[in-house]
């Protein structure tokens, strides 16, 4: 008898209470209309975060780049020399950062296959072709410089492997000859140009992907607010044309 009386009234107070809190928003609030629910926003920001990246790597090898393929006078050996020492570091660097790099590549890509998942219009078009882009960067990457990047930490510039033997200076028939230092420099600084221009198509590509997304849903509004407008003008006509019958 220690629980009866106004104490089980209290308990029973409290749990309906608790079961009026706990019960789901649903049953509480009215249900939202579909324009006040939020719209799905595709992962914008995983593909073009990890492209500015890799640009940012490439601007930073732009200073060597330059006196070999765009300065108005002949490169100087000092100009080899530099990038050479250069590439060498960077080649000879830990192991964190080459892996830090292929994290976000590797993060870039898997940000496209989230977009391209159940792919509307606009995602199958800008992202499809982002995506092209971004492949043929990481063929560019994977062929030519991390390739260079391996012959001048050697510095066997003129080493042709032919059937698993070294050949110096040699050349086969059919085959051409293999390209000295000088040579093999510019055409590192020529695919960092390349693959710089490739990834800045990629960036345009997303931001007319936004642009386009951000034109259509404004579109969208605009319509909305003028069918509500004549929605409104329509019901307000209704409930004039009583008065008006009344009146005659």
């Amino acid at each position: 008898m220690a629980w009866g009386g106004p104490r089980q009234s209290a308990f029973a107070t409290f749990l309906i209470l608790c079961c009026t809190i706990s019960a789901p928003s649903s049953t509480i609030l009215p249900p939202q209309s579909p324009k006040s629910q939020p719209a799905r926003t595709p992962p914008f920001l995983i593909p073009t975060t990890a492209t500015s990246f890799f640009l940012g790597i490439l601007f930073s090898l732009f200073p060597y780049d330059y006196p070999l393929l765009w300065s108005p006078t002949p490169p100087t050996p000092q100009a080899y020399e530099r990038m050479e020492a250069h590439l060498k570091t960077l080649h000879a660097s830990p192991l964190l950062i080459p892996r830090i790099l292929h994290t976000v590549v590797g993060t870039g890509l898997l940000g496209f296959f989230m977009k391209l998942y159940r792919p509307t219009e606009s995602n199958a078009l800008f992202d499809g072709a982002s995506l092209v882009l971004y492949m043929i960067g990481f063929i560019i990457y994977m062929a030519n410089i991390v390739k260079g990047l391996r012959v001048v930490s050697s510095g066997e510039y003129d080493v042709e492997v032919v059937q698993g033997e070294n050949t110096l200076g040699g050349k086969q028939p059919g085959e051409e000859a293999p390209l000295g230092r000088d040579d093999s420099l510019k055409v590192l600084a020529a695919s960092n140009t390349i693959l710089a221009l490739v990834l800045v198509g990629v960036l345009v590509l997303q931001a007319g992907q936004w642009y386009a997304e951000r034109k259509e849903n404004q579109e969208m509004e605009a319509m909305e607010k003028e069918r509500d407008s004549k929605s409104a003008k329509g019901e307000g006509q209704r409930h004039r044309t009583p008065a008006s019958k009344k009146k005659a």
